[in-house]
């Protein structure tokens, strides 16, 4: 099941998983495979600046925030 926040982002989505979902069934050997399309108002939208995705990876790996501190890096 697809859960999806808008018609815009059902159609992005329709507009990628062709392909995707024909790799896919090759790969598992499984060409039954059918996706239903669910719409959810409560999924969360945020968008997420470069320097938020650096602090989700540092959460994960504590030694990106020294390398960070060390190299002064532009996450801007």
């Amino acid at each position: 099941m697809v859960r999806y926040s808008s018609e815009t982002a059902k159609s992005e989505f329709d507009r990628l998983s062709g392909e995707f979902f024909n790799h896919f069934k090759r790969k598992v050997n499984n060409f039954k495979i059918e996706v239903d399309y669910t719409m959810d108002m409560t999924i969360k939208k945020e968008i997420m600046t470069k320097r938020k995705i650096f602090e989700k990876f540092a959460e994960i790996n504590p030694l990106l925030k020294d390398l960070d501190d060390l190299m002064k890096f532009d996450l801007t």
